[in-house]
């Protein structure tokens, strides 16, 4: 089925549908530059309000299986490839791409020329674009695109982010799914090993997290409490943490005024760690402010330097927006080779640490892994101090 997609800038590109018809689909149009990785992109709530071009010319050809989900849904708003498998080939497949995209009402166009469009977002950066069926009339597709909002002051983690608290159980299906927290009248939690040794219990603030952040956690030995974006320093006193976890999300930081405010109360408090997103709120928090990048960082080979190990990190990036110190208490940790934006920071005095990249990658490189570790010592080291 003939499809057309239209850039703001009067770019246009003729594919074919591969998951039916598409009244009309748009976004802020960006590219990924992984090899595979698919079903993880899919499913990460981070590319809300975003069409994804990937630069590998073939997708699907191993499926989609319910282990490599990242979170309950698909949140993209269409997925742009050269080439569509519609029979994938991998003894943990469970159904197509195609069909699941379909199931997920998300469109999916084959046949585009990804290299030309690719090309254009890294002159022109990334713009907003939309994508059909049933205009097939460039002019008109074109403003259709053009009558979308920017990424720039878009508040999309209030799509993405839970209504209420839950907990990680660890033991379900998948490496641990959702479940429901129960909390008591008074807004207390019976943490699940309050007396086991070494225990951390965190308080995780999902602003669309990745669930391997959450696996990942709980394999380091935390116990997880996640809730949403407007939990208020109060609630978080009576659940008693030993820690705060900043999750990643989409969209533009600098809108979530309520959220940094409540991280610069929990920061005067709590031993904090951010990732993505949660990276840029604690960077606004701390005095810092954000900046959009001209066509971001999307992909598994950007090589970052740790400097404080002095090594070269491959990293896995997903993100539109970075940290501009200023003159907040923020000192940098880790730096992007690429173009030397920073990467990560850390609070001069306080336990707080950060990182742009997304150490949790399912799909992609493990260099950054230590970062989990780091926080769980961190949290500890700080608990053995008050209890002391």
């Amino acid at each position: 089925m003939k499809a057309l997609l239209a850039l703001e800038d009067g770019f246009v590109l003729q594919g074919r549908s591969f998951t039916g018809p598409i009244d009309l689909a748009g976004g802020e149009v960006i590219f990924n530059t992984a090899m595979t990785g698919y079903q993880e992109l899919l499913t990460d709530p981070s590319y809300a309000g975003q069409m994804v071009c990937m630069t590998w010319p073939l997708a699907g050809n191993y499926g989609i299986n319910p282990e490599d989900m990242e979170s309950g849904r698909v949140h993209l708003s269409a997925l742009l490839v050269k080439e569509c498998c519609k029979e994938p080939s991998n003894w943990r497949a469970r159904e197509s791409l195609p069909g699941f995209l379909a199931r997920q009402g998300v469109p999916g166009v084959e046949g585009l020329d990804t290299r030309a469009l690719t090309l254009r977002l890294r002159t022109g950066g990334a713009m907003r674009g939309a994508v059909s069926t049933a205009i097939l009339d460039p002019d008109r597709l074109i403003g259709e695109a053009r009558r979308l909002p920017g990424m720039e002051g878009q508040n999309l983690v209030e799509r993405v982010a839970p209504a209420e608290p839950y907990r990680w159980d660890p033991s379900l299906p998948g490496g641990g799914k959702p479940a429901p927290a129960g909390l008591r009248p008074d807004g207390s939690y019976a943490w699940p090993n309050p007396d086991a040794p070494g225990a951390a219990r965190i308080v995780v603030y999902d602003y669309g997290v990745k669930w391997n952040i959450l696996r990942l956690l709980a394999a380091h030995g935390m116990d997880l409490l996640v809730v949403p974006p407007a939990f208020s320093p109060e609630q978080v006193g009576i659940v008693r943490p030993d820690g705060i976890f900043l999750t990643n999300g989409p969209g533009d930081p600098a809108t979530l005024t309520r959220e940094i405010a409540i991280i610069a109360r929990l920061a005067e408090t709590w031993p904090m760690a951010g990732i993505c997103l949660g990276h840029q709120l604690l960077g606004h928090a701390l005095g810092g402010s954000t900046a959009k990048l001209k066509f971001g960082h999307h992909g598994v080979n950007h090589p970052v330097k740790n400097l404080l190990s002095d090594k070269i990190e491959i990293s896995s990036q997903n993100h539109g927006f970075h940290v501009l110190p200023g003159k907040g208490n923020i000192r940098p940790t880790h730096v992007n080779l690429n173009d030397h934006t920073l990467e990560g920071f850390r609070h001069p005095t306080k336990p707080i640490i950060t990182v742009q990249h997304h150490p949790e990658a399912a799909c992609g490189p493990g260099d950054c892994r230590s970062f989990f570790a780091a926080f769980r010592d961190m949290v500890l080291e700080e608990k053995a101090k008050r209890n002391s």
